[in-house]
């Protein structure tokens, strides 16, 4: 006869968990049990205002009964199909969804599961664009010093911040970095885009001469950079760099995973900033991180010189088990249509300023050295405490959630994104919260 197995208690030891302090963390754990609208509730009940929208992702906030009825819908009809060779009707109406939000052009969609999936693809479509066009020379990938574009070796790869990489070793090789546009000396407290800082981008130039024009196949960056710090792009510089990149024949690489669906106030950042790329990535907001989904939209010009430049058969070999799955595009659709039908980006844009004013309303709190941002995104910079580095802005953000807010931070920044369906009640508690946990870690 089997012994009977006794059930593991949940001691929290089995779950690594990603991007945490594991020993930290699980000595005080901080619980989350359920969500609604703006608000997560702990497991002992306490109400926590969603300041970060998840993370970057819940942009129509949290329990949407249009994306959950969808879900189970289509769990009830079909729960997996295989897009190798093979389709489903509801992946491809997700795609045309998404090439309605797309800037005109880049209405060719390929799935993928996640942000750090999509900054592959891209980058992979990117050299096999130039491959097929007979300009295999063209293998430099070039990205951005603090830039993040997921945790792929791709991805890493071209990203530029430390952390995310020193652990790791050797990445890919042919990949080089322009400088970051963080400028506090001369932008500091800045509203939208900084004034200063378009020269940065004719480091783009120095690269190619340094390099040779015909051995780069693209640049990526974030229109605005969220998970370094919040980044606004300065005044011309996104200009300038779509301006090399024709110049040179070099693909221009939008990563939009934070910035798409609403999040600066327009449908995607290369809108709102209005630079058009030639690649775009997305995911978190796609689905309102209902299912987890991400997408890559292509020009047009792109996809045929690789599909139709190709032999008879498989022309770009490169694809994820759930690229497409029914689930994810199930929720992805109905998420779409509330972002359509509630205007979700006009919301946003709508209560800006008064998020912007709330944000720097925190300019003469001690410490804070830089505020920054644009659209429903804000970052707070602290000086660090001499020889302790984030412990500052860690201690900030436990105060401010046992206050009932949820904040983020990155080393000594605050970040704030909260979902698009915000309104000016929250946006008083969260900085009020905010500067209360400030003034408590003054010394």
């Amino acid at each position: 006869m089997n012994e009977m197995v006794t059930p593991r208690p949940n001691d929290l030891d089995a779950f690594w968990m990603p991007f945490t302090a594991n020993r930290a963390f699980k000595s005080h754990p901080r619980m989350l049990a359920r969500a609604e609208g703006m608000v997560y509730y702990t497991t002992d009940g306490h109400e926590v205002i969603d300041g970060t929208a998840g993370l970057w992702c819940v942009n129509a906030g949290h329990g949407r009964r249009e994306i959950t009825e969808a879900i189970q819908k289509q769990a009830a009809v079909m729960d997996f199909a295989p897009t190798f060779q093979l389709g489903h009707p509801i992946a491809f109406q997700a795609a045309s969804k998404v090439a309605e939000l797309t800037p005109p052009g880049l209405d060719r969609v390929f799935f993928t599961n996640s942000g750090s999936e999509s900054a592959d693809t891209a980058l992979k479509i990117a050299l096999a664009y130039h491959r097929a066009r007979g300009e295999g020379t063209r293998r430099l990938l070039i990205g951005r010093e603090r830039g993040y574009h997921g945790v792929g070796f791709g991805g890493i790869s071209v990203g530029g911040i430390g952390g995310n990489r020193k652990q790791f070793g050797a990445l890919l090789p042919y990949v080089d970095h322009l400088p970051h546009t963080h400028a506090p000396a001369h932008n500091a407290f800045s509203h939208g885009q900084p004034a200063w800082g378009a020269h940065l981008a004719e480091a783009l130039e120095d690269l190619v001469a340094l390099h040779g024009a015909e051995t780069i196949a693209a640049v990526m960056v974030e229109p605005l950079a969220g998970s370094t710090g919040v980044l606004v792009p300065p005044v011309g510089y996104l200009e300038r760099l779509r301006e090399i990149c024709d110049k040179h024949g070099i693909l221009l690489i939008f990563d939009e995973v934070i910035t798409g669906f609403g999040r600066l106030g327009t449908h995607f950042g290369a809108e709102r900033l209005g630079v058009v790329p030639d690649i775009m990535t997305m995911a978190k907001g796609l689905t309102n991180a209902a299912v987890p989904m991400g997408a890559v939209a292509v020009r047009d010009g792109i996809y045929h010189a690789i599909v139709d430049g190709a032999p008879a058969g498989i022309e770009l070999f490169h694809g994820y088990t759930y690229s497409g799955h029914p689930l994810a595009a199930a929720a992805a659709i109905a998420a779409i249509e509330l972002h359509q039908r509630e205007d979700l980006p006009g919301r946003a844009r709508a209560i800006e300023p008064y998020f912007d004013a709330a944000a720097h309303s925190l300019k003469d709190a001690p410490n804070v050295i830089d505020i920054r941002g644009m659209g429903l995104v804000a970052g707070i910079e602290l000086a660090p405490r001499p020889g302790k580095p984030t412990d500052r802005a860690v201690r900030v953000f436990q105060r401010c959630f046992d206050a009932g807010v949820l904040i983020r931070t990155t080393g000594d920044i605050i970040a704030l994104s909260p979902p698009l369906i915000i309104e000016k009640p929250h946006i008083d508690r969260i900085f009020d919260t905010l500067r209360s946990a400030i003034l408590a870690e003054a010394a």
